[in-house]
């Protein structure tokens, strides 16, 4: 499974000091069901640790996931900003998942030179 951002969420994730490393672990997670709720459509919301706060002080992710493909971390938000997401706003992440998790390889190329997205690199 690779693992990508939107250019949107990277930008983000980089404010929030969210590391690649958290959303690498966070991906292994999901990929064993370990999420902590699925909105429908190949969307799941799941907690990340923010670096030195912890899960219960950290970071919700909505991430763009189907079982044996890619995982596209799409939208963030701190517990402390806001509760959750709007039905619209879930509406416009489920189109965005499907838009996602159909891309084909060249597709995803352009993406990626375009900066749309950008792969987590795993160091593992």
């Amino acid at each position: 499974m690779k693992i990508f951002k939107v250019k949107q969420f990277s930008q983000w994730a980089k404010g929030e000091r969210l590391e690649d490393e958290a959303l690498t672990l966070a991906s292994a997670e999901i990929e064993k069901g370990m999420v902590d709720a699925s909105l429908g459509g190949c969307v799941y919301k799941k907690r990340i640790p923010l670096t030195g706060r912890g899960k219960r002080g950290g970071a919700r992710t909505i991430v763009a996931f189907r079982q044996g493909d890619n995982a596209f971390f799409v939208y963030g938000f701190a517990k402390n900003k806001r509760a959750n997401i709007s039905a619209k706003e879930l509406k416009a992440l489920k189109l965005l998942a499907s838009k996602l998790l159909n891309l084909d390889g060249n597709a995803l190329r352009k993406a990626i030179q375009a900066n749309e997205l950008i792969e987590v690199i795993n160091n593992e």
